[in-house]
Order: structure tokens, then sequence, then C-alpha cells
């Protein structure tokens, strides 16, 4: 029997375990995953009660506008809030890994650590969930996303039909820089002018149509770096417009048209519930030669608390 992996004990089998995990989770949750896109787009709210059913919150209108009056009116003009209450569930999701017998035993028997894949793979795959509730909602839940929310009304591209690269569309350069710029203005007007739109995400076909598309044939600047530089954000404000370019917008708009989304950045605006990221619990013993490290995390809904400050452009 020289050279067999001795039958391993189950309870020094947990304990390699446990120290094991100790030293992968600690590298899986540094690692950052460039192509996970909600971090970046909408912010995060981890605040909440780890085990609280649902997060309510107010989302607050005002109304009013002074006026001349006579000196000895009595019907002075008021102004005023609405309030409406919400309610967003919260929901547990899951996901871990595990070592088998043989891998726990020659690991063990050589002095080698585990392996920390499983474990990567587990943490991408929270991240992966997270992202695509975050974006586009889940239905089982009740849940709309940043590219779909419920209670933000779609418009038409007012002039649209931009086209793409490989099948370019009626729309001039300008009348496309036109549209860009009409989804920042409509939060401008839609507030009553008390906020503008500071960032703008494309569908992947258009961006990459404006990144290289040139403004004309006597311009060396694409429509992207000229709208960058004229758009109505930066002109009001100083500050850079964010533009990138989303998987998942081509046919997000209503009957599967491009959409294009312009929307104020900020908790008061819209927020992602997440009152317990997602963790691993502590290692255990799931069968006679299996050995688990569950991961669980608890989730919420996308939150857009001022609609008026998104806009949704369909048809460009």
């Amino acid at each position: 029997m020289n050279g067999a992996i001795p039958l391993i004990d189950a309870q020094a089998a947990l304990g390699f375990v446990i120290a094991q995990a100790s030293i992968i989770e600690p590298g899986v949750y540094r690692t950052v995953y460039p192509d996970i896109q909600y971090r970046g787009l909408i912010p995060v709210d981890t605040s909440g009660s780890e085990f609280a059913t649902s997060v309510t919150y107010m989302s607050q209108d005002q109304f009013g506008k002074a006026d001349w009056i006579n000196g000895n009116a009595d019907d002075i003009p008021k102004a005023g809030t609405t309030r409406s209450k919400f309610e967003t569930p919260v929901y547990t999701a899951g996901i871990g890994y595990g070592y088998g017998f043989e891998e726990i035993g020659r690991a063990q028997l050589l002095g080698i650590n585990l392996t920390s894949e499983d474990a990567a793979a587990a943490r991408r795959a929270s991240e992966e969930m997270v992202d695509r509730v975050a974006l586009l909602g889940d239905a089982s839940k009740g849940f709309t996303g940043l590219f779909n929310a419920s209670n933000v009304a779609p418009i038409a591209a007012p002039t649209g039909a931009w086209g793409t690269l490989q099948a370019p569309g009626t729309a001039t350069p300008d009348q496309i820089v036109a549209d860009m710029n009409a989804a920042l203005m409509n939060v401008f007007n839609g507030t009553n002018t008390t906020a503008i739109a500071d960032r703008l995400l494309l569908p992947w076909s258009k961006f990459m149509l404006i990144s290289t598309k040139k403004m004309s044939e006597f311009s060396d600047l694409t429509i992207l770096q000229y709208f960058l530089a004229n758009n109505v954000y930066t002109a009001t404000t100083g500050q850079p417009l964010m533009v990138r370019g989303q998987r998942g917008l081509d046919n997000a708009g209503v009957g599967g048209v491009p959409r294009l989304i312009a929307y104020r950045y900020d908790p008061n605006v819209l927020k992602l519930h997440m009152p317990m990221p997602h963790r691993f619990l502590p290692a255990w013993q799931s069968g006679p030669l299996r050995w688990d490290i569950p991961g669980v995390m608890r989730l919420g809904g996308l939150d857009v608390r001022l609609p008026k400050q998104v806009v949704y452009l369909d048809g460009i």
C-alpha cells in the first residue's frame, strides 16, 4: 500500500478546509471583475439590516409657484410636497463551493494548498447575479432594473435611425449629437431646470458608431469627441460627462429597439439595496466524502426614486 492516500479523518479534514478557506477568501474578495457593470453605474446601499424583509422609502415631489398678489389678499399662493411610499422586498440568494475527499486528501498528503478556483467562480457568479438584477431586474421577484425601470416612461428619439458601422442610418452626425443632448435636456426640463443628467449609456453598436465616425469629411473629430466637448452638461457645469457603451441596450427599448439612457448618478435618484453583500459561511461536512463552504447574500431590487431624473430614449 506504499504511496496510497491514507483514509483521512473527517474532523481533521474539516479543520484543514477551514484553515484553507481563511487563506482563500480574502484573495477572492480582493479580485476585481472588469466586465461587471453595476458597480460603476448604480449607487449600492449596504446599510440596511441584514435580515430585513423589505426596504421602505418615500419618493417626493414639490409644487407651487410664487406670483404677484394684492397687498390685502388672503389667497396667498401655496407651495407643498407630495409623497409616495414604496417598499422593496429583500430576498436571500446563495452560491458556494466545496472540496471532495480525494482533493483534500492529496492536499494534506503533499502539504499543498487547496485550489482557489472554485471559490473565485462562486464569487464571480454572485457578482454576475447582482449585475443582472441591478441592470435588468428579475421578473420572478417583481424587480426591474436600470435598463427597464417600470416607473420611467420611454420617449422616442427626436431623430433616431443612427444605424451602425456595418449598416449606416439616415441620421447625420449633427442629428446624432442633437439626440444625445436632447436626452440630457429632458432631465433638465423635466425637473424644472433643477437637475441635469451626468451619465449617458449607449448600446455598444451605437457607442462604436460615435467612437469611430467623423463629424464630417473636413473634421478629425469623431462624433464622440465632438459631443464630449460640446454637450449641455459640460457646458452647464464645467465637468466632464460620462458616456459609456453597455451590453444589453441594443434591444432594450419598446419593441426591441435600441435604448439610450441618461440619468443623474446620485443615491437620491436611484439605489440598489444589498443589506448583506455576498459572504462565505463556515465550512461544514455536507456528506461522507464532501466538505462545502456555503455562500449567501441578501439582495433587494433597484429603486428609481426620482424617475424624472432618468430618461429612456428609444429608437436611436
